[in-house]
């Protein structure tokens, strides 16, 4: 609902609650996955313990140095958000890179179109005009456009009339109120991953719509957990696409993490039953498992999500213990739906939105975080390991409003 009154009375949104279905009882799963590759797991934190996402500060460096597994154990905590480039050293005859670009610069870049365009529409609309209830509507009009939704829009237009009725605005004033607005509703959302390890492996199953950037998300936050010396098994339960598997093999490779995977077609939940046992040999410290997105076949996506869910209770009846979708900004409105879908399909407590440099419509994280209320991990714009960060309220509003 809105959280601010305005000079007129506006309709309110209403939140979506989780339906779970009442699970009927699985048989056990007969398929087994290839044998797991053994790899030495990098000394892990205690039992019990919690780990926490910690993000960037404006100048691109941790706020909170990533420390070794003997200070991380000591301390209770592990920041890992430093980037897994940053710690290979290059051979002495290469030229020394360049460095990378501050992470709210980059953060910035992605959300240029999408602020550009929020940009020119307000500058149109407040061309030598006074505020009065026409330019309030236009600008209501200009925000919807943007995906920012209409509870975001009330609240923007509601704090310019409150104060500024019938006097003079420039384009920067509404930035700046915009900024602040955007910044409330993402506010309660903007929350840190935590990992409560007395769940051995802590479970992370990821889900979301084929093309969303499931893959790629599971081997960024699969680098970022190694780094802060966690020890990781991926399952390749996406068993419908030959690319993601391969794809999800190259990540493990490049993060020391054993991938867990079999035959194109087989069984997602048995595959799912076999990584959480190969986790658990192994010692891990987090399975992360992919999952195929068809949603043109709901009846069927839903219920291999909910079979996979099933078998892993017979493990731990807590798991999966975190369910991460992942939204692709490009998608628009559609990412409304998908969120809906997936959290009542399959328990979604967690959303990862990818792809925001790659669109005008950035704003509809904003429309999402006022619908749905769920919290958002990371968000990213880029293609490289450290292009996925914990997200945080102040840097995307000011991003996306073009306020420095």
């Amino acid at each position: 609902q809105s959280a601010t009154d305005g000079p007129s009375s506006r309709p309110r949104t209403t939140k979506l609650e989780s339906q779970t279905p009442e699970p009927e009882p699985e048989p056990e799963p007969e398929h087994k996955a290839e044998e797991l590759e053994a790899t030495p797991a990098p000394p892990s934190p205690a039992s019990g313990e919690k780990v926490r996402m910690r993000r960037r500060s404006a100048t691109g460096d941790p706020e909170v140095p990533s420390p070794d597994a003997a200070t991380a154990a000591a301390a209770g905590k592990i920041a890992v958000s430093k980037a897994v480039e940053r710690v290979e050293e290059k051979a002495p005859e290469q030229e020394t890179p360049q460095p990378r670009k501050p992470w709210f610069q980059r953060l910035r870049e992605g959300l240029s179109r999408s602020s550009r365009e929020l940009r020119d529409s307000i500058a149109g609309v407040f061309t030598k005009r006074k505020l009065d209830e026409d330019t309030l509507q236009d600008l209501e009009d200009v925000l919807l456009r943007a995906d920012l939704g209409l509870e975001t829009a009330m609240r923007v237009t509601d704090a310019l009339a409150s104060g500024r009725y019938g006097k003079d605005v420039s384009g920067e004033e509404v930035q700046a109120v915009m900024a602040e607005e955007i910044e409330k509703v993402l506010a309660p959302v903007a929350m840190p991953l935590e990992l409560d390890l007395s769940h051995k492996p802590h479970v992370i199953l990821v889900v979301g719509v084929n093309g969303t950037g499931k893959t790629t998300t599971i081997g960024k936050l699969a680098a970022k957990l190694t780094e802060g010396g966690l020890s990781v098994t991926l399952g390749a339960g996406d068993t419908f696409r030959a690319a993601a598997i391969e794809q999800l093999k190259i990540w493990g490779e490049r993060t020391g993490s054993p991938v867990v995977s079999s035959k194109l077609g087989a069984d997602a939940a048995g595959l799912a039953y076999d990584a959480y046992e190969k986790a658990k040999e192994a010692g891990s410290d987090v399975l992360i498992i992919d999952t195929a997105g068809r949603l043109q076949n709901k009846a069927e996506l839903m219920a291999e999500l909910e079979k996979i869910v099933r078998v892993l209770g017979k493990h731990d009846p807590d798991a999966p213990h975190t369910v991460l979708q992942t939204v692709d900004a490009t998608t628009g409105q559609n990412a409304l739906n998908q969120v809906e879908i997936f959290r009542n399909v399959a328990g979604v407590n967690g959303l990862v939105m990818t792809k925001l440099d790659g669109t005008a419509r950035g704003g509809i994280l904003v429309s999402i975080a006022a619908k749905h209320k769920l919290p958002v991990y990371f968000i990213g714009v880029g293609e490289q390991v450290d292009d996925l960060e914990p997200f945080s309220a102040s840097d995307f509003a000011k991003a996306i409003a073009g306020v420095a």
